[in-house]
Formats: C-alpha cells, sequence, structure tokens
C-alpha cells in the first residue's frame, strides 16, 4: 500500500491536474485510504477471529440486503450499478459482500466436516450462499467481480473436502447459465471476441480493446528496467485511467521487467505466508478463513495482472492494495488484519512462544508448544 502512493500519484497526476487543477488530488484521496486501511488492518488483527462465527450469518444477510439496494438505488457507473453513496461516502457492496460469504463459507465447512460428502445436507447449502451472492453481483451487471467471487466459492469448497463429482455437477449445470448471460450483452460479447483475436475487434482503432493495446504498450515501453519513476508516457496521453484496473501497466512501464516479477513476488509473499498461518491456524475455522482470506488477494492480483497483459478477457478487477479506490483497499486491509490475528494464535512466533514458555515454567508448570 505504501509503494501503491508513488505509483498512483504517477500514473494520475496529469490527469487530476487536467480535472482538478491539482495534480495531487487523487493520490491525496489515496493516501488517507491508505492510512485508514492501514488503521483498520491493526484494528482487527487486534480482535479474536473466533468472534467472527456468531456473525458471519448475519454480515451475508446484510451485504445481500446492501446488494439488493445497490441494485435499485446505486449509483450508475459506466451502465453498471455498483456503488452505495451514504453521507458523501460511496463504497461497493460487491467487496464487503465477498469477505462475508468467505467468513460464512469459512463457518459452515468447520461446522459440517464430514456432512459435506452429502449433497443435500453438505454440499447445496454452501452453494445456495454462494449462488445467492454472485447472481445479485452479476445483475448490476458485474460478471468479472461475479465470476471471481464464484471461483473463490468452489475453492473453499474443494479444500473443505466436498466430493469433486458434485463441483462437476453444479460446474456444468450453470454453463449454460454462463452462455446465456455472456450473449445478453453485446459488450461482454465484444469482449470475448476481441480476446479471441476475432473480427474487427482485434485490430489497432477498436475501442473494445483500446485500453488493453495501450497498457501492453506500456510494458513493452518498460522493456527491462523500465523507464524511470513518473517517466510514464502511456499515462498522459494514451491510456485512460491509468491509475485503476490497469496500474500495473504504469508498473511495467516505469519499473520494467524487473520491477513487475518484484512487485508480483509481494504477491507470493502473501501467497506463502497466508498458506503456512492456515496450516498452522489451530481450528478448522481458522483453517478454511487463512486460506479464503489468501486466495482472495492472490487470485485478485494474478487476475489483474493477467487482464493487463492480454492473457485474459479485459474485466474491471482491481490490483488488490494498488489500483486506486476505497473500498476495496479498506476491506482487504482488514482481511489481512484477521489472518494476522489467526497467525498471533499459531506456534509461528518463536520469541512470544518462548516468552509464554518461561513464564509458565515460572509457575512451575509444563511449557505447552512449540518454543524455538
Amino acid at each position: 500500500m505504501v509503494a501503491s502512493t508513488v505509483v498512483v500519484y504517477s500514473a494520475s497526476s496529469a490527469w487530476a491536474l487536467q480535472k482538478y487543477g491539482a495534480s495531487s488530488h487523487l493520490v491525496d484521496r489515496h493516501i488517507i485510504k491508505v492510512l485508514v486501511g492501514i488503521a483498520v488492518m491493526f484494528v482487527a488483527m487486534r480482535v479474536n477471529y473466533h468472534n467472527y462465527k456468531k456473525i458471519s450469518k448475519l454480515a451475508v444477510a446484510v451485504c445481500l440486503l446492501l446488494l439488493l439496494v445497490t441494485l435499485a438505488l446505486g449509483g450508475e457507473v459506466k451502465g453498471a450499478q455498483r456503488w452505495l453513496s451514504l453521507g458523501g461516502f460511496s463504497f461497493q457492496p460487491s467487496e464487503f459482500a465477498k469477505f462475508a460469504l468467505l467468513f460464512h463459507l469459512s463457518t459452515l465447512l468447520a461446522a459440517k466436516k464430514e456432512k459435506i460428502y452429502d449433497f443435500k445436507k453438505g454440499f447445496l447449502p454452501l452453494v445456495l450462499w454462494i449462488g445467492a451472492v454472485v447472481i445479485l453481483v452479476m445483475l448490476q451487471p458485474n460478471f468479472s467481480t461475479g465470476a471471481f467471487i464464484f471461483c473463490l466459492g468452489m475453492v473453499m469448497v474443494f479444500v473443505g473436502g466436498a466430493r469433486l463429482k458434485h463441483i462437476a455437477v453444479s460446474l456444468l449445470a450453470l454453463l449454460p447459465v454462463v452462455m446465456v448471460y455472456m450473449v445478453s450483452a453485446e459488450y461482454r460479447m465484444r469482449r470475448i471476441l476481441a480476446f479471441l483475436g476475432k473480427g474487427e475487434h482485434n485490430t489497432m482503432p477498436s475501442r473494445v480493446n483500446y485500453q488493453l493495446w495501450q497498457g501492453i504498450i506500456g510494458f513493452g515501453n518498460g522493456g527491462l528496467f523500465g523507464v524511470g519513476m513518473g517517466q510514464s508516457k502511456q499515462r498522459d496521453l494514451f491510456l485512460p485511467e491509468s491509475y485503476g484496473d490497469f496500474v500495473f501497466s504504469i508498473v511495467g512501464e516505469e519499473y520494467g521487467f524487473i520491477g513487475t516479477v518484484l512487485f508480483l513476488g509481494l504477491f507470493l509473499t502473501i501467497l506463502l505466508r497466508g498458506f503456512r498461518i492456515a496450516k498452522n491456524a489451530p481450528d478448522d475455522f481458522g483453517r478454511y478463513l487463512a486460506i479464503g482470506i489468501t486466495s482472495s488477494i492472490v487470485i485478485y492480483a494474478l487476475g489483474n495482472a493477467l487482464v493487463t497483459l492480454g492473457l485474459f478477457p479485459t474485466t474491471g478487477l482491481p490490483m488488490p492494495f494498488v489500483s486506486y479506490g476505497g473500498s476495496a483497499i479498506v476491506i482487504s486491509s482488514f482481511a489481512i488484519g484477521v489472518l494476522l490475528n489467526i497467525s498471533s494464535q499459531t506456534d509461528l512466533h518463536p520469541r512470544q512462544a518462548a516468552a509464554e514458555a518461561a513464564a509458565v515454567s515460572d509457575l512451575n508448570e509444563p511449557a505447552v508448544g512449540k518454543v524455538y
């Protein structure tokens, strides 16, 4: 998040100067959201993650209600109703719904255990919760977020021990619905055709793939070592809203191939650390929750990178912790705080374990847990 302030300023300064008369207008707002996110992370880190089991169902229900309200009263941006405004503060309910669903799925998986093998009593209730969130998100319409939430849900169900045949049947049953949904809007078909290199959508002047072409040109300009901090050419003249979903292209142009590898290496670190926390979690709920949080952040990062590199159809997925925006940064920071709280209750902290063992020894009681 600290690094994102530099990238967002570089990507947004020219546009902010033209629109608001101050080159720092957007990055100032971004910094405020980053500071709020860091504060939220430290608060969440101090709250015992077991407390969320009691309110996970209520949280999903509230998020479903907010998604319904968004469909009726939400602000429209580029033809989609994805935002709610309360007292001058705007947020995306889909971001909250994504993590609320992960928390509730973790609760259900920890409670069901072996019952997950039963289609009616174990598997079907989980799929119904996933389907409710995904359908309301896609009706906004927001296919990319809905599709990734569905993928995250399937990851959780798979990790929870669901039968592969149950997952396969669900995917096959969903396939016709997805096909009808895709052909129901012309712009979705244009994006798919452009990605497949079919017809006029694969040509340089096409409005469908214009942003993608300019993003790829940015990576090409960057070469191995990049053009240097703040020296991007694409952000000023060619790449629209480069501080949002295509911010990774600015990273590629200014810091080159080496910079992008190091950048993605940060998410690899989150992946490795998150799964290690999951492996050492003290209970099933903590294990599933750690896997869900880690998978959510890493899958979104990978999806954004693949889109900006032209390896995946163009979608509106933000780069976690980096893209300009408020809801995604704050809620992702909260999730990381929860992950750190799970970590604090494992035996992955040698100094803490040693101190606790010493305190126990002073009481002439046997030490527990691993001590390094």
